[in-house]
């Protein structure tokens, strides 16, 4: 129940179609911030300790047109103090394994327990109930709800708010840790959930594809068939999360209104990925089903039109440019998202020349998972094991039913996967050979290009 991003939608666009083309929090990010494709930022699954060394990004084009710059919350990247062209930055990037692993001093890389322990008065952690970052665990967040990461993150961007230059124009990244896990949201917010009656997950006629990874046994595990008490817990964390995150939005632009800046600021809403929170008996992200890779992309402000967007495709990589242009600011030439105001204008020829289809991929289980889809199809393709899968989704939009293995759809079947043979022509994992999908070969986390550039970079 979000009913003030509800209210607030209705002043804008909302695009039905909205996806992460690599569906985690890393790569997802490196989109969101350069307007580049997964192919170009080099970041094809999630590994940490890689270097961000984009020159070009969306707030150091916005700072040298400028603009007042400002990150709160998570960022994500590496080393952790990059600002990626930020004038400043306000870090919490929640519990890492890989951040507490290289410092003895979390301060060093976080600034919201700093806050929380002036707060409360001692060293707290928000790690101090012990619900892991990636599992379904579910419970009441263990302090007083204003000390909570999410208030946290308002908080600072309110006073970031109040306390800007009132002589330029600003750009403010408020970035949410949750409700990416722990399911730890504050205890009304929890309850609304953990007792009500909720439908069951979709779970499709394929689930046997990933039976081997299962491990029920582990709350942190991939794929798992959980006791119904404990999926509902999570279901209520993860909804819970939802709705406190829709009250502070509404503090957040309430502030925009009482400091002047409300009816000429541009709002963007994304989310980097979904959790999958049982779909097909599957947890966590990277794959690319709906529950993973769809997410929200709003937008409101001036000259922006109320409506709804509902067959094209938009990525990540379109929240660039699209903010450049709201804010008339020239948008790089090497960026491969486009602004999705072409779609809410009145100029035909600008929509027609759309994207056909989004080619999205994560590495997952050993293997790369690519997928297309252009919002009525999809198309997924398992580098491993060569197998396909095909979703109508706008009749099947749960994914029930792999179309794949049926012989009355083998020219759709065959059609997507020779846009998915051009789209890998050129990687260079090989991954088509004689003008055909190869399966078995070796994958990484990130494109050779990225690494090679990287160990160019690095001192010897």
């Amino acid at each position: 129940m979000t009913p003030y991003l509800d209210g607030w939608m209705r002043t804008g666009t909302r695009f039905a179609r909205a996806y992460s083309a690599t569906p985690s929090c890393v790569p997802a990010r490196a989109s969101l911030l350069t307007g580049l494709s997964q192919e170009h930022h080099g970041r094809i699954g999630y590994e940490d300790g890689v270097p961000w060394d984009y020159e070009v990004t969306l707030p150091s084009v916005l700072s040298a047109a400028g603009y007042q710059t400002q990150a709160v919350g998570k960022m994500h990247v590496f080393p952790e103090r990059e600002t990626v062209g930020f004038d400043d930055v306000e870090l919490h990037d929640g519990y890492l394994h890989f951040v507490r692993n290289r410092y003895s001093d979390l301060t060093e890389a976080d600034d919201y327990l700093p806050w929380l322990r002036e707060r409360l008065g001692y060293e707290a952690d928000d790690f101090e109930h012990g619900v892991h970052c990636n599992s379904v665990v579910a419970r009441p967040w263990d302090k007083p709800e204003s000390t909570h990461p999410t208030n946290w993150v308002t908080q600072r961007s309110i006073d970031f708010l109040r306390e800007r230059d009132r002589e330029r124009p600003f750009f403010l990244f408020a970035s949410y840790h949750r409700p990416h896990p722990p399911y730890d949201p504050p205890a009304w917010a929890f309850e609304q959930y953990v007792h009500q009656e909720m439908p069951d997950p979709p779970v499709g006629d394929w689930t046997d594809l990933w039976a081997e990874h299962a491990d029920s046994m582990s709350p942190t595990a991939a794929v798992a068939e959980y006791d119904p008490r404990v999926l509902q817990r999570a279901r209520a964390g993860y909804y819970g999360h939802m709705s406190h995150i829709d009250q502070q939005l509404n503090r957040l632009f309430h502030e925009l209104t009482a400091t002047g800046a409300g009816s000429d600021t541009i709002i963007c809403f994304v989310s980097d990925h979904g959790e999958l929170m049982g779909d097909h008996h599957l947890f966590q992200k990277s794959l690319p089903y709906e529950g993973s890779a769809r997410v929200p992309f709003i937008i409101s402000g001036p000259d922006v039109p109320a409506g709804v967007v509902n067959d094209d495709v938009v990525e990540l990589r379109d929240v660039m440019p699209t903010l450049l242009e709201a804010a008339g600011v020239g948008i790089p030439d090497d960026v491969d998202g486009r602004s999705v105001l072409s779609l809410v204008s009145d100029d035909d020829e600008r929509v027609e020349t759309w994207r056909e289809y989004l080619h999205g991929e994560h590495t997952k289980f050993g293997q790369s998972i690519h997928y297309l889809t252009d919002g009525r199809h999809k198309y997924i393709w398992f580098s491993g094991s060569g197998r396909e899968q095909l979703f109508d989704i706008a009749s099947d939009p749960d994914e029930l039913h792999d179309l794949a293995p049926h012989r009355d759809h083998a020219t759709v079947l065959a059609t997507w996967r020779n846009r998915l043979v051009a789209a890998l022509a050129n990687r260079p994992e090989e991954f088509v050979r004689d003008g055909a999908l190869v399966a078995g070969r070796q994958v990484d986390d990130v494109l050779p290009f990225l690494r090679k550039r990287i160990a160019s970079r690095t001192p010897s």
